[in-house]
């Protein structure tokens, strides 16, 4: 009997036995990476192309303490920023899971849930895939080459081949992803220290001038302006406008806000002063006024 590797065999009480291949996988594109749960929407990936069931990740992230068997498949992640939702296509195939509950039926396990909008191509592990980190849309390989183009297949969405990235890799490609996450957080690092110091900078300018109030500005009777602190910067000063003739003359009984009547204007007719109240022929004398509880709208 030849002798297995490490990679090709697996203790099973104490036991080694060989291990599927195809199953183990095919597993990598049904169950979660974290949880080993099998996958369902919403579907997520992370920058190293491993595939998650969204709730799975959150809580990860809720609490990091608690004890998880395959923690450090996730130790990469640092928030929900880190991962990116997937827009996956159905396969028109897949029955679910009720289609074989009495098992008197073959299961094919290389039906995969999902396939490529493009080619048709199942997402079972046979193929290459790859989902873009802008839109989150997932194509396979073969359509990439085929179809070159920088908008998205799916939603229209521009792309550049730095936002693509691979699913369930090989430890090569793995290995790349990493270097380009940390690469890619040391950029982002960068340049957000480099913003926060020109705030600083922004913030300093207004209060070293608020510092030198002594440095004040005086007009001299030649036009020209100087500085108290020493310094002498000639400007010619600024002419102010000539007074126009159409100057409004302000009345001394505009200026003390006081009203006239109408009744004391003497370019006013006196027929025009007698549509007011305020003329003597609308006063009425006591007689001529009614109590206020016999005063009705036709009295006059």
């Amino acid at each position: 009997m030849p002798k297995l590797s490490p990679c090709q065999s697996e203790t099973y009480y104490g036991v080694c036995l060989p291990v599927d291949k195809n199953a183990e996988l095919a597993a990598r594109w049904k169950y979660c990476a974290l949880s080993t749960e099998k996958l369902r929407r919403p579907i997520v990936a992370c920058d190293l192309g491993r595939l998650y069931n969204k709730d799975a990740v959150i809580e990860y992230l809720l609490d990091k303490s608690a004890d998880r068997p395959n923690s450090e498949v996730v130790s990469h992640l640092r928030g929900i920023k880190d991962i990116k939702e997937l827009n996956l296509t159905d396969n028109p195939a897949w029955e679910g899971e009720r289609r074989n509950i009495k098992g008197d039926r073959y299961e094919d396990m290389h039906c995969a849930m999902f396939i490529c909008p493009v080619v048709g191509l199942e997402m079972n592990g046979k193929h290459r895939f790859c989902f873009l980190q802008t839109c989150g849309c997932v194509f396979s390989d073969r359509a990439l080459k085929e179809v070159k183009t920088e908008i998205c297949h799916k939603c229209g969405d521009p792309f550049k081949d730095e936002s693509l990235v691979v699913l369930n890799g090989t430890k090569e490609e793995v290995d790349k992803l990493r270097e380009k996450m940390e690469e890619k957080r040391a950029k982002a690092k960068a340049t957000k220290k480099s913003k926060k110091n020109k705030v600083a900078e922004t913030v300093a300018k207004p209060s070293d001038s608020k510092e030198n109030p002594e440095s004040t500005e005086t007009v001299s009777s030649e036009g020209q302006t100087s500085t108290q602190n020493g310094g002498d910067n000639s400007q010619p000063a600024v002419p102010e406008p000539p007074a126009s003739s159409s100057t409004k003359v302000v009345t001394p009984s505009a200026a003390t806000g006081s009203k006239r009547s109408i009744q004391t204007m003497e370019e006013k007719s006196e027929t025009y002063k007698s549509l007011f109240t305020s003329h003597s022929s609308a006063k009425r004398t006591k007689d001529q006024t009614s109590n206020w509880v016999t005063h009705t709208p036709y009295h006059f």
